[in-house]
């Protein structure tokens, strides 16, 4: 079972990369388990997706305990909160982050990625939104292989820009392909 935890902040579109992935997941046949949770519905405060996906039926309801990767859309939510409280040295942590990996060493003994994915949905005129670019960067971690898979389901999903959602979640992809930068 693949077990990820997505952070961001209200309207950075945290919730939308769960269900992107969520629905990738499915169209591939395989059982997705998918929710959100944040607080006050307004505008920057945290918003947390949690995604469980497996080959067979999941029957587990409870909070993830031991993820496979967090996805981090704000370095601020990396201190203060619990967010890291479960992961373990073989979580994968994907930090939005102009700075290099390596200052985030000092979090924990984590597989830390940075890429600056506000740069790269700047690039392809989304502005601050970013949850394309994160879901393909850590896909491209991951080594997942099914790109045509990936674009479609961006395409299709996408509510505005499809084709430059596209562009910024394959640039994404090559980047965690590459290893992040």
């Amino acid at each position: 079972m693949l077990q990820f935890i997505i952070q961001g902040r209200g309207g950075q579109g945290a919730q939308m990369a769960g269900n992107l992935l969520a629905e990738m997941f499915f169209q591939e046949g395989r059982h997705v388990l998918a929710y959100a949770t944040y607080g006050g519905a307004r505008r920057g405060t945290p918003v947390s997706s949690s995604l469980r996906v497996d080959d067979k039926p999941i029957r587990m309801r409870c909070d993830i305990e031991q993820p496979d990767a967090i996805v981090c859309f704000d370095p601020s939510l990396l201190t203060g909160g619990n967010l890291l409280g479960t992961a373990t040295e073989k979580t994968l942590l994907l930090i939005n982050s102009s700075r290099p990996a390596t200052e985030f060493a000092h979090l924990g003994a984590f597989r830390i990625v940075a890429i600056d994915a506000t740069k790269i949905a700047g690039n392809n005129q989304l502005g601050r939104i970013v949850n394309t670019t994160l879901v393909g960067a850590l896909l491209g971690l991951m080594n997942y292989t099914n790109a045509d898979l990936l674009k479609k389901v961006v395409g299709e999903t996408s509510p505005v820009k499809s084709e430059n959602n596209v562009a910024a979640c394959m640039d994404g992809y090559r980047i965690g392909n590459e290893g992040g930068c």
